[in-house]
């Protein structure tokens, strides 16, 4: 029987296939929150945001998820000087399809022609020649979605793009947007306390397409002391934030937390929350909690 290095937590959160010939571990990393305020500019401390890079990897973390907008490009630059030449099992996915005009300021863009713009940048500034995972990072509904979709896959047919993914889609988008590409992932907001997109998570598993959800760690009130979270985390000498990755990493075997954060004793945390391993009676507790 194979064991799990101890010095390496990220690999007791289990390993998926994306597309089935991709293996990552799934806890992983989310790259948003190394930029500056409002994902917009550069970190305050640069050389930190390098050093959570480089421990969450040391932690088994080989799946990290990032944007061309998280800065604009900051984030895929960071990683590029903090990991580039990457690990062979290392998979950076990034995304495209949301333009930025300022901090906080989300615009989705899917002409065919700004798509492509923006892989060829993303590829130039991870420093790589193909992209593991793209993902559409918004539907523009001003745009047929067969042409976002349709421009990576020609950027998939061209070597470009390894693999696609969908983001924040209904399950009528994900079933239309698997009639024009192989979609492999989807990354919806999802969480113990928002479990609005539950129906796009079940369709995700019964298909074997990875969900992705984006702000894992959103526990609030639930979180609080003496709240509903308190005890259980007691029992396991564990926070409110760890217990709610190890709820997601039991809810469903396609799901891969990606929980981010600019601190390196944070990234510790949160990759630590692999190792914990849930009850029934206490997952069915959390679950009630929410």
């Amino acid at each position: 029987m194979p064991t799990t290095d101890t010095s390496r937590p990220a690999e007791s959160s289990g390993v998926f296939a994306l597309g089935g010939d991709l293996p990552v571990h799934r806890l992983g990393y989310g790259a948003m929150q190394i930029t500056g305020p409002g994902v917009w500019g550069d970190p305050a401390d640069p050389d930190e945001a390098v050093r959570v890079l480089r421990r969450a990897v040391e932690l088994g973390v080989n799946f990290i998820d990032t944007a061309d907008s998280y800065g604009p490009f900051v984030s895929e630059q960071l990683i590029r000087k903090a990991l580039h030449p990457y690990a062979d099992d290392l998979v950076i996915a990034t995304k495209g399809g949301l333009t930025r005009s300022g901090p906080g300021d989300w615009r989705p863009v899917g002409r065919p022609e700004y798509l492509r713009q923006q892989t060829e940048l993303s590829l130039r500034h991870l420093g790589v020649d193909r992209i593991d995972l793209y993902q559409l990072h918004r539907i523009d509904t001003q745009v047929p979605l067969a042409d976002q979709l349709g421009e990576l896959v020609l950027l998939q047919q061209e070597g470009k793009i390894r693999h696609i993914g969908v983001s924040q889609v209904s399950v009528e988008q994900l079933r239309q947007a698997r009639e024009i590409a192989t979609i492999v992932s989807v990354q919806n907001l999802y969480n113990l306390a928002n479990r609005a997109d539950e129906a796009v998570l079940e369709y995700a598993e019964a298909e074997n397409i990875a969900f992705i959800p984006w702000f894992p760690i959103a526990t609030g009130e639930l979180a609080r002391p003496g709240g509903p979270l308190d005890a259980i985390a007691k029992e396991h000498g564990a926070t409110p934030a760890q217990l709610a990755l190890a709820w997601l990493l039991r809810r469903s075997p396609v799901i891969l937390p990606i929980p981010g954060t600019s601190s390196v004793a944070h990234v510790e945390e949160n990759i630590d929350a692999a190792r914990i391993t849930l009850t029934d009676d206490e997952f069915a507790a959390l679950s009630a909690a929410a």
